[in-house]
């Protein structure tokens, strides 16, 4: 039996898979689709750029069309992996932090899933509801963290799950997502500059879970985690005014 992952290393993965909306897929191509001599039972490995968003629990989610290549793949092979690459930033890409996650792709008819998805992706939504357009989400079986040099583990995925929160919480995303951004825009525009350090305006809110909450301007994306988890909307509101009044004091104490 493997031993139980250090904590750390797990919270680092589920930060690197919420703080990302794209992904490389991996995916076993029939070989006569990749190769037309290729036997009938041979696979390639095939990789592509995909977006993607994650549930409550942590599953990746994604929006990908019937026509595509790696959808042919996962018709005949459900197994694929994702490849989230958190060193695009770094001048020594080797020295930060890429999550491997293996586990197999099903459609799903979630609207959950669907809604986080668009959320996360809202020009997503120009081709959503395209026929050949279908929501898959990946039930994890394994992940590969390389967090640097000397820090290279693997996670189960019972490990790197996450308990979803209350359903208090889950069906009242969309309206806290909602009022944030046509009523607190302000707000989150502090949480971006201020608590992440992120310029720009005009960020808004995607997502909220217990863990945190997700922001998006343009291409640009940002994660915002909780000192504490939130259960409810409640506890939602009093963490996200809680957050405000902290960017409010770090914006004092620069400017003193």
């Amino acid at each position: 039996m493997n031993p139980r992952p250090d904590p750390e290393l797990v919270a680092q993965a589920r930060t690197l898979m919420r703080g990302l909306d794209r992904a490389t897929l991996a995916s076993a191509l029939p070989g006569p689709l990749a190769s037309p001599d290729a036997g009938p039972a041979a696979a390639w490995p095939y990789a592509s750029l995909v977006l993607v968003a994650v549930d409550h629990d942590l599953a990746p989610i994604l929006l990908i069309s019937t026509l595509a290549e790696h959808s042919k793949a996962i018709a005949t092979d459900p197994r694929v992996s994702l490849l989230f690459d958190g060193t695009s930033e770094l001048a020594q890409p080797l020295t930060g932090p890429r999550l491997t996650v293996l586990g197999r792709a099903e459609r799903t008819a979630d609207p959950q899933a669907r809604r986080r998805f668009l959320a996360r992706h809202p020009d997503a939504a120009l081709y959503a509801d395209f026929r050949d357009f279908h929501v898959h989400r990946i039930a994890v079986a394994r992940a590969h963290l390389v967090a640097g040099f000397g820090r290279i583990r693997w996670i189960e995925g019972a490990d790197l799950a996450v308990a979803p929160p209350p359903a208090a919480l889950i069906e009242r995303e969309a309206g806290i997502v909602d009022h944030m951004n046509d009523e607190h825009a302000d707000a989150i525009q502090l949480y971006a500059n201020r608590l992440l350090g992120r310029p720009g305006e005009g960020w808004r809110m995607t997502g909220i879970d217990a863990a945190g909450c997700d922001l998006r301007r343009a291409g640009d994306v940002a994660r915002l985690e909780f000192p504490t988890p939130v259960h409810d909307a409640d506890s939602a509101r009093a963490m996200l005014v809680s957050l405000v009044k902290q960017a409010r004091a770090q914006g004092e104490t620069g400017a003193g």
